[in-house]
């Protein structure tokens, strides 16, 4: 199997994995999340050292190491973006897991398990499809709980539509199914929330950087990232400029 299967084929079954424990039923809100983070972030951990024994590997969840600073291949891992809204049987939830090389978020996958009207979805990188048009007033995901104040204020430049939704996973990857065109956001993340996403979106041919138009390097040893800017490519520009105006 390779990397990019292999990526798909494990946030496909976390995914499936964490459905099931919130089906469970049996668990309060927080213990559910504390679950559904611990259930995935054993099986993606050792589903990757099992079959990629040479690589280094960064997870949410599991205790950094900073040897991963000499590997050239890293793994990179969310095993819950969005764990408030898997704990409340939302849509807007995912699994992501990428591969980043020399720094470059360059394969991945990224599975919607609540979407699809439950069935489940799964995007990769090596699968790229054509991203819809966009339509005249362009429409930009932003949090659904603390919208940040510079994607608010390039929103209202640009006289976009805002659309509400939980995690980064699901936001990046409204943008890729055509759903939304831009997604700005300033508020702070780490190098698991954006890295599966930017490969499944550069592979589609979106452009993906910093908020500031700069690259996104991953396997750095601070794995903060503080911003990310994810639309097509005609649209980068507008949104850079609105954010230096």
């Amino acid at each position: 199997m390779d990397d990019t299967a292999l990526a798909a084929h494990l946030a496909e079954v976390a995914g499936r994995l964490l459905i099931t424990v919130r089906d469970s039923a049996v668990l309060s809100l927080k213990a559910l999340g504390n679950a559904g983070d611990a259930c995935s972030n054993q099986f993606l951990c050792h589903a990757l050292r099992e079959n990629r024994p040479d690589d280094a590997l960064l997870s949410e969840e599991e205790k950094d190491s900073a040897d991963r600073l000499n590997h050239a291949r890293v793994w990179i891992v969310d095993p819950v973006d969005g764990t408030r809204e898997y704990g409340e049987a939302r849509a807007d939830w995912a699994v992501h897991v990428a591969l980043a090389v020399d720094g470059v978020a360059t394969l991945g996958a990224v599975a919607l398990p609540g979407a699809d009207e439950g069935r489940g979805l799964v995007l990769r990188s090596d699968r790229p499809g054509v991203v819809p048009p966009a339509p005249e007033r362009l429409r930009m995901v932003v949090s659904r709980t603390r919208p940040a104040k510079e994607a608010l204020a390039v929103a209202e430049a640009l006289g976009a539509e805002l659309i509400p939704m939980g995690s980064a996973g699901a936001k990046a990857m409204a943008v890729v199914l055509g759903q939304a065109d831009i997604y700005l956001h300033t508020g702070g993340q780490y190098e698991w929330d954006s890295c599966a996403p930017v490969a499944v979106a550069l592979a589609h041919g979106l452009h993906a950087s910093r908020a500031d138009g700069s690259p996104l390097i991953y396997n750095q040893a601070d794995t903060y990232m503080p911003d990310l800017l994810i639309c097509r490519p005609e649209h980068a520009g507008l949104v850079l400029g609105a954010m230096k105006a």
